[in-house]
């Protein structure tokens, strides 16, 4: 294989899709409202820049509530966001998508996606190799104690 990395017209990186999958803002306030438990607009607003406005920030919240990110409770006159799930949650989520996504075409793909991932493990850090083959192991015994029930 040659040393020039492949490129694909059109293509979006898997990074690229998965922080398109909210906006910007979504994604902040997302994260405030994560770290901060339970949040109001008022509360969101305020560890924002003052360039978002009460009432961006109060849509914001609302759509991401619509998207099913948020809960949220009357307080009052104003409501209380939660976040529904974690952010290791919504990671995990993504990334099972675009592996079911690989492997939904059949066998021939699951090689090429196996290789890459342990060539990617590799590149980023070779300790997480040892990760990887101990969650491989984890999920055996797992099969192994199902199958065995």
């Amino acid at each position: 294989m040659s040393g020039r990395s492949l490129r694909f017209w059109g293509f979006r990186p898997p990074r690229e899709v998965a922080d398109g999958a909210l906006g910007t803002l979504e994604r902040r306030v997302l994260d405030v409202t994560t770290a901060m438990g339970e949040a109001s607009v008022r509360d969101v607003a305020a560890h924002l820049d003052p360039s978002a406005a009460y009432t961006t920030v109060m849509t914001t919240l609302d759509r991401l509530y619509r998207k099913g990110m948020l809960d949220r409770v009357k307080h009052g006159r104003a409501f209380v966001y939660r976040a529904v799930h974690t952010t290791s949650d919504i990671q995990r989520t993504m990334a099972t998508a675009l592996v079911d996504g690989v492997l939904g075409r059949g066998d021939a793909h699951a090689v090429p996606l196996l290789s890459s991932l342990v060539d990617a493990v590799t590149e980023h850090d070779a300790r997480y190799l040892d990760t990887l083959e101990q969650l491989v192991r984890d999920k055996r015994e797992a099969l192994a104690k199902k199958d065995g029930d």
